[in-house]
């Protein structure tokens, strides 16, 4: 993830050390440490894939779930392209995304049509429990259909933050921008959606693995996510 001093994520909001616009700078620091990180792909929510596809439809779901088997597309030794869409809204017309092979994360109630479309865009497909939220489950899917063993997680804050909670992340790859967004309510690289009791880091701690000055004042952090057994989250 990239992050202003202030930890937004609204990358539109930033300005750069010379004072134009941040996105030259944010792309070329964000695309040259995802390079470096030896992942087979990337992962994002419904709503930043949103920017990726055509349009969303109204998902028509069944009154129960269904197990089915995860199906794999044509992947041609691509990178994978991994979205968390448990109501099957997103509507794909390719399985191309920037060069990588797409990859839906459905939940166990989403309807055959919207498989069948899919199958006929090529679309790879994977189960995440009977109301989408096995995350463990479609990320042990994942490694054995796939062959997955590093995914990048790229946001946004609401799916890193069920990813936090649900004990599934490994390491912490941070970019500060120099830059301050200073407005409340700005979404954060984290947004866990819970109640204020709730505490979705209980038992992981952080320990500084590597940092590094980039181009343009960026700085790189990594911190290893250590999980403490028996923690009940």
């Amino acid at each position: 993830m990239i992050a202003s001093v202030d930890g937004r994520l609204t990358t539109e909001r930033w300005t750069a050390p010379d004072g134009g616009p941040a996105a030259a700078l944010v792309h070329k620091a964000y695309d040259a440490t995802a390079a470096r990180l030896g992942s087979q792909g990337w992962m994002v929510g419904r709503t930043t894939m949103a920017d990726y596809v055509e349009r969303e439809s109204a998902p028509q779901l069944l009154d129960r779930p269904i197990r089915r088997a995860s199906f794999e597309g044509r992947r041609n030794g691509r990178n994978l392209a991994v979205v968390l869409d448990p109501s099957g809204k997103l509507v794909h017309t390719s399985d191309d995304l920037d060069g990588d092979h797409a990859v839906a994360i459905v939940s166990e109630r989403v309807d055959e049509v919207y498989l069948e479309a899919l199958r006929a865009t090529g679309v790879s497909y994977l189960f995440s429990g009977p109301d989408g939220s096995d995350l463990a489950g479609a990320m042990a899917t994942l490694g054995e259909v796939f062959g997955v063993t590093t995914i990048l997680l790229q946001g946004g804050g609401t799916i890193n933050g069920a990813f936090l909670a649900a004990g599934l992340i490994d390491e912490f790859s941070t970019l500060i921008f120099p830059s301050v967004d200073g407005l409340a309510g700005i979404p954060s690289i984290v947004d866990y959606r819970g109640i204020s009791t709730d505490r979705p880091a209980l038992g992981q701690s952080l320990h500084l693995i590597g940092n590094e000055m980039l181009e343009g004042g960026v700085v790189w952090l990594r911190h290893g996510v250590s999980h403490r057994a028996g923690t009940t989250l």
